[in-house]
């Protein structure tokens, strides 16, 4: 069952109501959190409220560069609104196009810009919730009556709450602010190639300065030895994944690679500024990397003054990095039929640390973890990090279910548990799970006895005595729920 208000008076009565007669009730903006549940509540026969009515956009200021927008606004909607008005703004966004920037952040998405833009939830900016007994909350300078800067500034005066609810249920957020990235005159999307598995570490030494100083935008981490979609991997190199008692040759995977002219890493930096300061900076980056790593090689792809053509727009590499949306991440629309999942995919997005020697540590335990299973392992000594979180690495996996094969999911589950266990034994944290797998994910942040967890219940039990608002959610359930979860 759903409901689908679109004031936000009715979602006030929709919890009153939710409250009186004890109905679970699980909100959600678009549903589009593909990967991690999409619209899936934690319970079977919780009432979604589904917000997507709720699509007003409230304001875009592209002079103190914000806007504020309801739950139901997709990044699609907004990057149309600016192109009409002619906005001189645009807004970081995820893969595909058709979410909710409130959705995402709160559920601490990512994106493709420069750090400060792809940390959504970092990048919001005032917020209205409605909370579990009905009353109506603004956040921050919001609380502030006839505020003229709710999105401009973050903490008003008193406690910053608006952590409370993220990834949380302590509330349904009904508006929020963002600051927008101002539309740069000059974009240029450099390419780097090195040769060797161990260059990365230099690689990204000099990478996280580059980011951290603004120098470059989002740098996108892959390798050239992994075959380009739709296309299968060189027998040779194949053979060497399991040469070695099963598992990986990484000598003999080198040794291909520089024999084959390949390079190991391939690394796409987007450059932002007027066309001079773009300019300088890429041959900045040129003498960076020259002189930290043999063999390493700049080409500049992409080189536009900027508004786009509708030309340039078309054939831009990497959309996302000049706020375009789009639907491309989907194999179906870019890459044939053949190439189009199934039936689904579930994430496992643990975080590591930003560096070098991390990550290919983090390749070989996955590789020991898969061999240990009894699995062929999905990570070679090849496998690339994720570059969407501003100062780490996630090292993602994507596992495969169905929707008629009970034994395939029951494997799935079986490895991502384990999975989890294995990841935090050596401090990498999950950031995001679905909601079959968000006790096993919040479990593991168990710091002196669980403190965490316990706080929120607390809270919890608190402001939401009849336990009504998306129960379980975050791992957070409660006091009626918590018993049997536990048993």
């Amino acid at each position: 069952m759903a409901v689908a208000p679109k004031e936000v008076e009715e979602v006030q009565e929709i919890v009153k109501i939710a409250n009186k007669y004890k109905i679970a009730i699980f909100p959600i903006s678009t549903g589009k959190n593909l990967g991690y549940g999409s619209s899936a509540p934690n319970n079977r026969g919780d009432v979604v409220i589904d917000l997507k009515r709720m699509n007003k956009i409230i304001e875009v200021n592209d002079k103190r560069n914000f806007c504020i927008l309801e739950p139901g606004v997709s990044y699609f909607d907004l990057y149309e609104y600016c192109e009409k008005n002619n906005l001189n703004v645009m807004m970081d966004m995820p893969d595909p196009g058709w979410g909710s920037p409130v959705g995402n952040s709160l559920d601490h998405g990512w994106g493709y810009m420069y750090g400060q833009y792809r940390d959504h939830f970092g990048a919001h900016c005032g917020m209205e919730v409605v909370l579990p007994n009905g009353e109506l909350m603004r956040t921050a300078m919001g609380a502030l009556p006839g505020s003229k800067t709710f999105a401009e500034n973050k903490y008003g005066y008193g406690p910053y709450v608006d952590g409370l609810f993220s990834q949380s249920n302590f509330g349904i957020v009904t508006k929020m602010g963002f600051w927008m990235m101002p539309k740069p005159e000059h974009y240029t999307l450099a390419v780097l190639t090195v040769p060797k598995r161990d260059d990365l570490i230099p690689l990204v030494e000099i990478m996280n300065y580059l980011e951290d100083s603004s120098i470059i935008g989002w740098p996108l981490y892959r390798s050239p030895l992994n075959p380009e979609y739709g296309k299968a991997m060189n027998p040779e190199l194949k053979s060497y994944l399991t040469s070695k008692n099963g598992k990986p040759d990484i000598d003999k995977i080198q040794d291909y690679a520089l024999r084959n002219k390949i390079p190991y890493w391939k690394i796409d930096i987007p450059i932002y500024g007027n066309k001079d300061s773009v300019e300088a900076n890429v041959n900045y980056i040129k003498q960076r990397f020259s002189k930290a790593i043999d063999g390493a090689e700049i080409e500049v792809i992409e080189d536009y003054d900027l508004p786009l053509t509708k030309e340039q727009k078309k054939s831009l590499k990497h959309k996302v990095t000049l706020g375009i949306p789009n639907l491309e991440i989907f194999w179906l629309s870019t890459r044939g039929e053949n190439f189009a999942p199934k039936d689904g995919h579930v994430w496992f997005s643990p975080i590591i640390p930003r560096d070098g020697k991390e990550l290919l540590k983090c390749q070989e335990i996955y590789i020991d973890t898969f061999h240990e299973l009894g699995m062929e392992s999905m990570i070679t000594p090849f496998s690339h990090p994720r570059t969407w979180m501003y100062r780490a690495f996630c090292f993602m996996i994507g596992f495969a279910n169905s929707r008629e094969d009970k034994e395939i999911n029951e494997k799935m589950r079986n490895v991502y548990n384990t999975m989890v266990k294995v990841a935090a034994k050596h401090g990498w944290g999950d950031y995001r799970a679905g909601p079959v797998f968000q006790d096993a994910v919040s479990g593991v942040y168990n710091f002196n006895d669980s403190i965490l967890k316990r706080f929120a219940e607390q809270l919890k039990d608190t402001i939401d005595p009849n336990g009504i608002i998306a129960p379980g959610r975050g791992g957070i359930w409660p006091k009626r729920l918590r018993g049997e979860k536990n048993d």
